[in-house]
C-alpha cells in the first residue's frame, strides 16, 4: 500500500461510505473531500466534512499507518492545527492532537473493494518499461489524447518557467539568454554541461564586439573552451591562439575557461564533435547576432532551419578537429539537428517572453511549430509506437517523452489520466 494510492481513492472516493465513521464511532459525512495540496502542509486543503454533529472546513491528512502522525511529527507542526480528518488505510495508533483529545480517524482497509486493489497491484508492480502496457489497448483514444495535451502543456511551463529564472539572472536581458540557451543545445545532451559553462564563462557582449569578425569569434569561443593550450599546430591554430591571448587577457576571462578535458568525444560520431559543434557556433553567433529577435520573428519551420543553417567556416569543412585534414568535405549541421535546437530552445523561448508579456500569440506559435514538425525518433517514441500510440508530430513525441520520463519511470501512474483509468472501478 502507497500513500500515492490512499491519495488517489481519497480525491475520487472510491471507497464504500455506507455507514461511514471514525475509529471510535463517530458518523463522517464528506460534503467535499478537499483539493490536493501540492506544496508543504496537509495533504487536501478545504475539505468540508460532518463528524458527529458537527459541520467542519479544514484539512485532511492521508497516512498508510495512524502512527505515521506522530513519526512524522505533525503533533508538534502548527500547519497540521486546522486538520480535521486522519484518512489511513490502517489504525495501527489511536493518535491525538496536544490537548490529549483523539484526533478523528477514518480507516479505509475494509472499504474497498478487492478487484480495483488488485488493478492497482498490477500497475504498480509492473516489470514494463510503460506500466500499463498490459491493458494499454483498453484505453480509450480520447484518453490518451487529453493526457498528451496535457503533459505537453506542462512540459512547456516547466521549461519557461526555468527560462523565466536564467532571464533574472541576467538582469531581463533576452539576448544574453537566449544566447546560454542556444549554446547550451549546441551540446546535444552529451556535451551540455561543458556547452553551458562556456555560455556564462563567455558572455554574449563580448563577443558583440568582435562580430565584424569571424575569426576573431571562433578563437573567444574555442581559447574560452579550452582547445587553444597546445603548444604547437597548424598555421589557422595559432591565429586564433594569438587572438585569444589578447582578447582573453581584454575581457579578464582567460581565468574562467574551461579545460579540454571537459568535453566529451568518446563514442561520438565526428559530425558530432564538440570541435565541430563550436565551429558551427561561432559561425551563428557571428552571422546572427540578435539571436532573440531574429528567433521571435521567424513563424516557420523553413525559416528557422535557414537561421540556424549557418553552416561553418571554411576550415572546418575539412576538419573536425584541430590539425585533422578529412579528405571529404565536412557536412553543416543536419536538419535533425536544427529541429533539435528548435524543439529544445526556440518553443521553450517563445513560451517564456509570450507568459511574460501575456501575449498569447508566441505561445500558440510554438505550439504550432511543434505540430507542424515532424515527430522525433528515439527509443522512448519507439516504446509508445510499439504499444499502437505512434507521434504524429514533435508535438505528440515531446508529450511522450516527459510521460515516460516524469511519470513512466516513477510509476506515478495514478496521476496519470492513462493509468488512473485503469485502476479506475468498473461498473457491473
Amino acid at each position: 500500500m502507497t500513500e500515492s494510492f490512499l491519495h488517489y481513492l481519497w480525491e475520487l472516493q472510491y471507497f464504500s461510505r455506507e455507514s461511514l465513521c471514525t475509529t471510535t464511532n463517530d458518523e463522517i459525512l464528506i460534503f467535499h473531500p478537499g483539493q490536493r495540496n501540492q506544496h508543504a502542509g496537509p495533504d487536501f486543503f478545504n475539505a468540508r466534512i460532518r463528524i458527529g454533529p458537527m459541520e467542519w472546513i479544514g484539512s485532511v491528512e492521508i497516512h498508510v499507518l495512524s502512527s505515521a502522525w506522530v513519526e512524522h511529527r505533525h503533533h508538534h507542526d502548527d500547519a497540521y492545527e486546522n486538520v480535521v480528518l486522519h484518512v489511513v488505510w490502517e489504525d495501527n495508533k489511536p493518535v491525538s492532537w496536544r490537548d490529549g483529545s483523539r484526533l478523528p480517524t477514518l480507516e479505509l482497509k475494509n472499504r474497498v473493494d478487492n478487484r480495483l486493489l488488485q488493478q492497482y497491484r498490477r500497475l504498480a508492480h509492473s516489470p514494463e518499461p510503460i506500466p500499463c502496457a498490459a491493458g494499454f489497448d483498453r484505453i480509450a483514444t480520447v484518453t490518451r489524447r487529453s493526457m498528451l495535451d496535457k503533459i505537453l502543456i506542462e512540459r512547456l511551463e516547466s521549461k519557461a518557467s526555468a527560462v523565466s529564472k536564467m532571464l533574472t539572472r541576467n538582469r531581463n536581458d533576452w539576448e544574453e539568454t537566449s544566447y546560454q540557451l542556444v549554446t547550451k543545445n549546441f551540446g546535444f545532451k552529451v556535451n551540455t554541461d561543458p556547452f553551458h559553462q562556456l555560455a556564462l564563462s563567455l558572455p554574449h557582449k563580448f563577443i558583440l564586439k568582435h562580430a565584424d569578425k569571424l575569426q576573431q569569434v571562433e578563437a573567444l569561443i574555442f581559447g574560452q573552451a579550452g582547445f587553444l593550450e597546445e603548444s604547437d599546430g597548424d598555421q589557422y591554430y595559432r591565429q586564433l591562439q594569438r587572438e585569444y591571448r589578447l582578447l582573453g587577457r581584454k575581457y579578464y576571462i582567460l581565468a574562467r575557461g574551461l579545460n579540454k578535458a571537459q568535453w566529451r568525444f568518446l563514442r561520438l560520431r565526428p559530425a558530432n564533435f564538440p570541435t565541430l559543434r563550436l565551429a558551427q557556433l561561432a559561425s551563428l553567433v557571428f552571422y546572427r547576432k540578435n539571436l532573440f529577435s531574429g528567433m521571435i520573428t521567424i513563424d516557420s519551420v523553413k525559416g528557422y532551419r535557414e537561421f540556424f543553417g549557418t553552416g561553418q567556416s571554411e576550415y572546418w569543412l575539412h576538419h573536425y578537429q584541430f590539425g585533422s585534414d578529412w579528405k571529404e568535405r565536412v557536412s553543416t549541421m543536419g536538419s535533425d539537428g536544427i529541429q533539435n535546437i528548435v524543439i529544445n530552445t526556440v518553443v521553450t523561448l517563445l513560451v517564456a517572453y509570450g507568459k511574460s508579456k501575456n501575449e498569447r500569440v508566441y505561445i500558440d506559435r510554438a505550439v504550432r511549430i511543434l505540430q507542424t514538425m515532424a515527430p522525433e525518433k528515439n527509443k522512448i517514441t519507439g516504446l509508445w509506437k510499439d504499444l499502437g500510440m505512434t507521434p504524429q508530430n514533435a508535438f505528440d513525441s515531446q508529450a511522450m517523452v516527459e510521460l515516460y520520463t516524469h511519470f513512466c519511470l516513477k510509476h506515478r501512474c495514478l496521476e496519470c489520466n492513462i493509468g488512473a483509468s485503469l485502476v479506475k472501478p468498473r461498473t457491473s
